[in-house]
């Protein structure tokens, strides 16, 4: 990981992605691709960060999106349109369907209500195989009494004419093993509907770019699949896995109080630019940073809202922390960005891009007009 808080070109606060590391990320995918024959496309609710499709476009098959405004958005990339939502307005099927190629329905009554509407796009279901790998219940798609997808025993006796994929998504941050026993899962479930249809799509979850990934054990299980269904064309789009470790958010202290300790309030806030701290909750990694009591000085990392809880957690330091110390939060590009509010009027974080070179591209920054235009 590289050490970005001594960089004076870099404003704070400011979301920084690597390019070297996303590149990385990008060229083992499409390994993957190459050697198993699925391929993948980036899931935009992950994921969004428009200004680095051109770095994306060569080596990705397309985008997905889970609302009109992000099918609008993935359409930029020039490449394919996926879609999925739990539920689509007649308004929204207007509109998506000039932008799609695919558009997977949550139910059969949605399906049944707008398939005639859709004469130019390939059709599927997102289907529930009732099997759980997700750690965190907030994102366990296949959670009993979940609302996303159809389960098997909904299919039975339905003519499925005109559906030509299976979207399964029921993985978060998961291995290959999690892959291999969805798969299997799916088979048990739903095999009499495979030989029917065209293809399917696995959605995301697959954390192939984590250090220890048994990439390999992916490209056989992937392999081994299509074997079976050689018909099928299978499709994976991870939001995280293509962003994953690619850059930090630098912010910097603003303040120092007491209060059973020291609390370093911060430019940044938790509930507004890193909101999973508080909803999964998690521990961002933070660059120097150890456990309380690994070095000589604990402090609580706290955000600059009013919120009572905008609280990341306590951190040690080789010295105390001063005002204008910077701090350095890594991974903060997947499902972080996506996420972040104007809260308060808090300033939003700028977005850079380091490039292979180490030259800086600022790309976005942020002002009050913006904090505005959210409001009427």
């Amino acid at each position: 990981m590289t050490d970005l808080t001594q960089r004076n070109d870099i404003p704070s606060p400011c979301y920084v992605l690597e390019e070297e590391k996303l590149v990385r990320n990008l060229e083992l995918m499409k390994r993957v691709q190459d050697s198993s024959g699925a391929r993948i496309i980036l899931a935009l609710k992950g994921f969004s960060m428009w200004s680095s499709f051109d770095i994306i476009k060569p080596y990705l098959h397309g985008a997905t999106a889970s609302s009109v405004w992000e099918a609008k958005l993935a359409a930029e990339m020039g490449k394919e349109v996926h879609a999925y939502a739990p539920a689509y307005k007649a308004s929204d099927i207007e509109q998506l369907k000039s932008l799609v190629n695919h558009l997977s329905f949550n139910s059969l009554t949605q399906w049944q209500r707008y398939k005639d509407s859709l004469p130019d796009v390939s059709l599927g279901l997102r289907i529930n195989p009732e099997h759980q790998e997700a750690e965190t219940p907030l994102y366990d798609p296949a959670a009993p009494g979940s609302r996303l997808g159809i389960r098997a025993s909904q299919l039975e006796g339905v003519d499925l004419t005109g559906i030509d994929g299976f979207h399964c998504h029921n993985l978060c941050e998961c291995d290959s093993f999690a892959t291999e026993r969805t798969l299997k899962a799916i088979e048990a479930r739903f095999e009499k509907w495979l030989p029917q249809l065209k293809w399917l799509n696995l959605g995301g979850g697959h954390l192939m770019t984590r250090q220890g990934y048994d990439v390999d054990h992916l490209i056989a299980t992937l392999k081994a699949f299509k074997t079976k269904y050689p018909h099928l064309d299978v499709i994976l789009e991870p939001g995280s896995a293509v962003a994953w470790q690619t850059g930090p958010l630098i912010a910097e202290v603003v303040d120092v109080v007491d209060n059973e300790g020291p609390i370093a309030i911060l430019d940044i806030s938790a509930t507004a630019h890193m909101p999973d701290v508080l909803e999964m909750p998690y521990r961002p990694t933070v660059r120097r940073a150890g456990m309380p009591g690994d070095k000589a000085y604990d402090v609580k990392l706290g955000g600059n809202s009013c919120l009572a809880g905008d609280v990341i957690d306590i951190y040690s330091f080789d010295e105390p922390l001063q005002p204008g110390d910077r701090v350095q939060f890594e991974d903060m590009m997947h499902y972080t960005m996506v996420k972040t509010t104007f809260f308060n009027g808090v300033e939003h974080p700028a977005i850079a891009i380091l490039r292979t070179d180490g030259t800086l591209d600022i790309v976005r920054q942020f002002s009050y007009a913006d904090f505005k235009a959210r409001l009427s």
